[in-house]
């Protein structure tokens, strides 16, 4: 199964919580399923993307990310690579590389699909954003990779500013899943 038809069936699979997610699942869908390049960077125009909200062990905190471009705290992600294989997989090892994190474990599930905008590849750009949650093992260390200015463990109710649109929503969700898990 190729990159493309992973992104396809995990968007035809996803059960939305609401109407609005479900607007949103079939504009992804609409967005993914005639073009396979989709899922590449180099994608004119927009392409998809894969993150991760980290969960720590007791299910207590979430890891979020302050990015050096954009200077907002958000959850650790980024662009599909030519290897990956499935979505899962590429939001797993973007946490992985941004966190410093071994040993995280990604939800089957995502548990948010957003769209974006952004300046990407010099031009403005869409990203289409395929979230999961993960939890780190107990005693994880994080470390700061080349892409964040800090990395910092924050409660549900003391989340810093100023935090990237649509990073709140993803709170919940990660720590109800990371609970269950």
């Amino acid at each position: 199964m190729s990159l493309h038809e992973n992104a396809l069936a995990v968007l035809e699979g996803w059960e939305a919580p609401s109407a609005e997610a479900e607007a949103t699942r079939k504009r992804f869908l609409e967005f993914v399923f005639p073009d396979p390049t989709t899922v590449l960077r180099e994608h004119a125009g927009g392409h998809v993307t894969a993150s991760a909200l980290i969960v720590d062990a007791v299910a207590e905190r979430v890891l979020l990310c302050l990015h050096g471009r954009i200077n907002r705290w958000v959850q650790l992600g980024g662009h599909c690579e030519p290897e990956d294989t499935t979505i899962a997989g590429a939001a797993l090892r973007e946490a992985t590389e941004e966190s410093g994190i071994l040993g995280l474990r990604i939800s089957e599930a995502p548990i948010n699909l957003d769209v974006h905008p952004v300046l990407c590849s010099g031009g403005q750009s869409f990203h289409y954003d395929i979230r999961y949650a993960a939890i780190a093992p107990a005693g994880a260390v994080e470390k700061v990779s080349s892409e964040s200015n800090a990395l910092g463990w924050f409660t549900p109710d003391d989340l810093p500013s100023p935090l990237a649109d649509a990073t709140e929503v993803l709170v919940a969700p990660a720590l109800t899943w990371a609970r269950r898990g």
